[in-house]
């Protein structure tokens, strides 16, 4: 049993040194386990690499020495054996010190393996020969430290030096060392990365000599017998200087070689700036002083917070804010900028991101504020902007634990689940862990990729892929026959506006025929709900793809009253990088060398991301009452023509000058501006007031079923009037562009 530190014998003398490591042997032992159990090197004193006892018998090995120099004191005695109390048991890890055995108050030894598991102070082996180097130099740095103090308290005088002083000094010199050196190893000052050291190793030596004052004090009690008191505080100070001295040393020499060699290259290297002086910039600049392998040179530091003008970050001068961004450009001769504001707000980005792009230089950002969080801060993990970044608008928030809920443990059915939004929604269905996700596509190799995608990233998910057409009756039948769906998300159908407008028959066949025929097997075979993908070209159609997706919109609300199921629709915009947008169009373009063509210099469109899109049609899915048109706020429409030339002074060229701009017109179907949300149907709004509700409108149901069976047989017969007939269905059908 361990004994309290009261128990301590009465006198330590030499006599009494072999009784003092009787009292410390015992201080670290434990009780004897019962008969039959291991004893666990933690536990045992013995061990030969236990990470404990090390240290207590470093602390006895030196209390025995101190025998040697002092006559005995109890106060003395106890004192030191509670500072190495807390060495041993504390300072090994003092970031975590619930990881360490404890005395209870009756002396007994708290179980370690119910404190938690610790890290075994170990030296790698492959360091030694730092580690040892380091040492060295902290050996000599103590010995000339406490030298210089007492050659500064006799005014620099060697000769004026008192021979007890001298002789003071060098007896002592030797076992200060030691301890010393056994601190900075309790205190881990030779773990550090010197390239890296920071703030943390300064605390880290700050609390080293902390302990070491206070041993300084029980050993040599600063009677000025040994030494002079101002010589040793004077040495303390000159060791405490040079250690710090001697761990900047190396970062030290590192900053001024790379400055060295930026001035001596300074044809090659990229002057950058660097925008936000927050926590994320001042990690890209310490890896701007600190890597070898980035050959660019951080000139100046932009941040929008006054108090930070005229000031420096990790030695680079931050010159003003946004407004100033144009004027530092020209001055430094910037010519790459990185945007480094994770978690700035959509607006105030889209307004620098403006600046940045009239500037000509090229432009990097962090692609989101998770990184911070995350710890990833880093110049790898740059991006160039993408139009998104531009967009000046809020990302939609939407009700995560309402998707889930209506999504665990049900069997879903998504067609089209290779597409672009396809794919995004078995993605995100898949994070709601339903019962089954079923994926319907038509194209082999799309679904071949998100089965692979879903496999690899959710093993535990019950997946089936499917190939089939929406077109085919019986196969849709024979689908909901066998799993029988709960939740339907229609993302199939054809979406490209030109390549349609050359097939239209082709496009009421999968787009309104597939959706009806999808719709009633859904009916038939009991589907909770029914979403359908819907687009803001349906609203006052100009071609045939956008007057297809409204007869689906109507199909969907004939259906909703003829049966149980809920039937919904999402109407959104254009969504940013799927197949077939112009985004991807653009930077293959801008990569070629150009021209970049745009159909009108005044054409606008409203613009989404491909998890925007997602977001919006599963919390439809939740709010489904039946027959609603869900419709994204999507905030203000973008000029196609100032994306484009935004992209290309981004991408570090001059619209018009590295890169031509072309006007090709507006191609057959096509209109300037898309409207969200027909007059007649009004406006309801939701729990998230980013969705709106478009009402219901009344219609024949029985002329729209024979209207549809018409469609049908045109299409099938491939009629060269397909597009009069969708014309008397939907009357807001405009054949003509509207400008």
């Amino acid at each position: 049993m361990a004994l309290p530190l009261g128990e301590l014998s009465p006198q330590v003398t030499e006599r009494g040194s072999c009784r003092l490591a009787y009292h410390l042997r015992l201080r670290f032992a434990q009780p004897p386990l019962p008969k039959g159990e291991a004893r666990d090197a933690v536990h045992d004193p013995t061990a030969p690499d236990n990470c404990l006892m090390r240290p207590a018998y470093y602390g006895c090995a030196i209390f025995l020495c101190m025998q040697k120099w002092f006559s005995g004191d109890v106060v003395t005695a106890k004192l030191s054996l509670a500072v190495f109390d807390i060495l041993c048991y504390n300072k090994m890890n003092y970031a975590d010190k619930t990881k360490y055995p404890r005395t209870t108050a009756r002396g007994e030894i708290q179980d370690v393996n119910k404190m938690g598991s610790r890290k075994p102070m170990k030296l790698n082996l492959g360091m030694a020969p730092k580690v040892i180097f380091i040492m060295m130099l902290d050996v000599l740095a103590t010995v000339v430290s406490f030298f210089l103090g007492l050659w500064f308290r006799y005014d620099f005088s060697f000769a004026e030096i008192r021979p007890v002083h001298m002789e003071g000094f060098l007896s002592a010199i030797g076992l200060w060392c030691v301890i010393t050196l056994l601190v900075f190893w309790i205190f881990r000052l030779y773990n550090s990365i010197w390239a890296f050291v920071s703030t943390p190793e300064v605390f880290r030596i700050t609390g080293a000599y902390v302990v070491l004052g206070v041993i300084g004090v029980l050993v040599f009690h600063f009677d000025g017998n040994l030494m002079p008191r101002s010589s040793m505080v004077v040495g303390f100070l000159f060791s405490f200087v040079s250690t710090v001295a001697i761990r900047f040393s190396y970062r030290l020499l590192r900053t001024a070689q790379r400055r060295i060699s930026h001035i001596t290259h300074a044809n090659g290297v990229k002057n950058v700036m660097l925008i936000g002086a927050g926590d994320a910039g001042r990690a890209l600049a310490v890896e701007f002083t600190n890597s070898d392998h980035i050959q660019d040179h951080l000139s100046c530091v932009i941040d929008d917070n006054p108090v930070k003008w005229n000031k420096q970050l990790c030695g680079v001068p931050i010159v003003g804010g946004r407004q100033d961004i144009a004027t530092a450009v020209k001055k430094y001769k910037i010519s790459k900028i990185i945007f480094a504001i994770p978690n700035c707000t959509a607006k105030s980005r889209k307004e620098i991101l403006d600046i940045c792009a009239t500037t000509g230089c090229e432009v990097q950002m962090l692609p989101g504020i998770f990184q911070m969080v995350n710890g990833e801060v880093s110049v790898s993990k740059l991006r160039k902007v993408d139009p998104q970044d531009l967009l000046g608008r809020e990302p939609i928030k939407v009700n995560l634990d309402e998707i889930v809920g209506y999504i665990s443990g049900k069997v879903v059915l998504v067609t089209g689940g290779g597409g672009s939004i396809g794919s995004e929604l078995c993605r995100q269905i898949a994070h709601a862990k339903p019962k089954q996700l079923i994926i319907l596509d038509i194209y082999e190799n799309n679904a071949y990729d998100i089965q692979m995608e879903l496999r690899r990233t959710h093993p535990e998910l019950n997946l089936e892929v499917i190939i089939g057409s929406v077109r085919d009756a019986v196969r849709l039948n024979h689908v909901m026959e066998t799993y029988r769906p709960e939740l339907v998300f229609h993302a199939a159908a054809h979406k490209h506006v030109p390549l349609m407008e050359e097939s239209p028959n082709e496009a009421i066949k999968n787009n309104v025929i597939g959706t009806y025929k999808l719709a009633k097997a859904a009916a038939e075979y009991g589907v909770k709900r029914f979403v359908q993908i819907s687009t803001d070209k349906a609203v006052n159609p100009t071609n045939i793809m956008g007057a297809s997706k409204r007869l689906c919109e109507m199909v969907i609300q004939m259906m909703n009253r003829e049966s149980k199921t809920e039937f919904v629709a999402v109407r959104f915009g254009n969504v940013l990088g799927s197949n077939g947008s112009v985004i991807p169009l653009f930077k293959k373009q801008i990569e070629a060398g150009g021209p970049v063509t745009v159909t009108h210099p005044d054409i606008i469109r409203y613009f989404m991301t491909i998890p925007e899109a997602v977001s919006l049609v599963l919390q439809a899915g939740y709010y489904a009452k039946g027959g609603e048109i869900f419709i994204l706020d999507m905030g203000e429409p973008v000029k196609i023509d100032t994306m484009a030339r935004n992209m290309i002074r981004l991408s570090g060229y001059e619209p018009d000058v590295d890169i031509k701009i072309e006007y090709t017109g507006l191609r057959p179907g096509e209109k300037l501006y898309e409207e969200l949300l027909m007059k007649e149907e009004g406006m309801q709004e939701t729990a998230n007031k980013l969705i709106h509700i478009g009402k219901p409108i009344e219609m024949d149901d029985a002329l729209l079923e024979q209207q549809l069976k018409r469609l049908d047989e045109a299409s099938r017969a491939e009629s060269e009037d397909i597009k009069d007939i969708v014309a008397e269905i939907v009357p807001t059908y405009k054949r003509e562009c509207k400008v």
